[in-house]
């Protein structure tokens, strides 16, 4: 969208997650995120202790980012996100350990950056889904040759697009948060 008095491009909106609140997170998140990743890949499992590490470090500094209402939406969120990740998962539409890690990735996104997520969350699984296939057919394949995610037929090691999705949203908030 063009700036009506200058007539330069600029973002149609804001992201809703401060800096402040992204740069505190990212630091402790991103690791979580790239283990979650990596163990999806590797067993097809994301380990509870790497979805109660990432929800503690909500719980812990959450109070320290956001005032007291905006942190109470947030935890509500991860509620939320468990029930339809478990009603999803009884479907057998979503694994268990995803719809986890989901829940506990929940309350790090600002309400109002929904669009935002869900389109980074397109993007990064059509991306995931295309490069793990790629490396699946190729030699590449040899890098990692016990990872079970090679032989696990149509499934997909959803941890490598949630892990993904997750630090690229806080990334987008520390560099371009209100």
């Amino acid at each position: 969208m063009r700036c009506a008095r200058c007539g330069r491009w600029k973002p149609a909106e804001r992201v809703h997650v401060t800096a402040a609140e992204a740069r505190l997170f990212l630091p402790l998140v991103l690791p979580l995120c790239l283990i979650a990743a990596y163990t999806d890949l590797r067993a097809l499992r994301i380990r509870n202790w790497t979805v109660v590490a990432l929800a503690a470090v909500f719980v812990f500094l959450g109070p320290l980012a956001l005032p007291w209402p905006d942190y109470g939406v947030r935890l509500a969120q991860l509620a939320l996100v468990l029930v339809l990740g478990f009603i999803l998962n009884a479907g057998g539409a979503l694994g268990a350990g995803d719809a986890k890690f989901a829940a506990a990735a929940a309350p790090f996104i600002a309400p109002g950056d929904m669009r935002l997520l869900l389109a980074i969350l397109a993007a990064n699984l059509l991306a995931a889904i295309a490069t793990h296939r790629l490396a699946r057919a190729t030699p590449l394949r040899r890098l990692a040759p016990g990872w079970q995610s090679w032989g696990s037929g149509q499934s997909f090691p959803m941890g490598l697009s949630l892990g993904g999705t997750l630090a690229l949203y806080l990334g987008l908030g520390a560099v371009l948060g209100r």
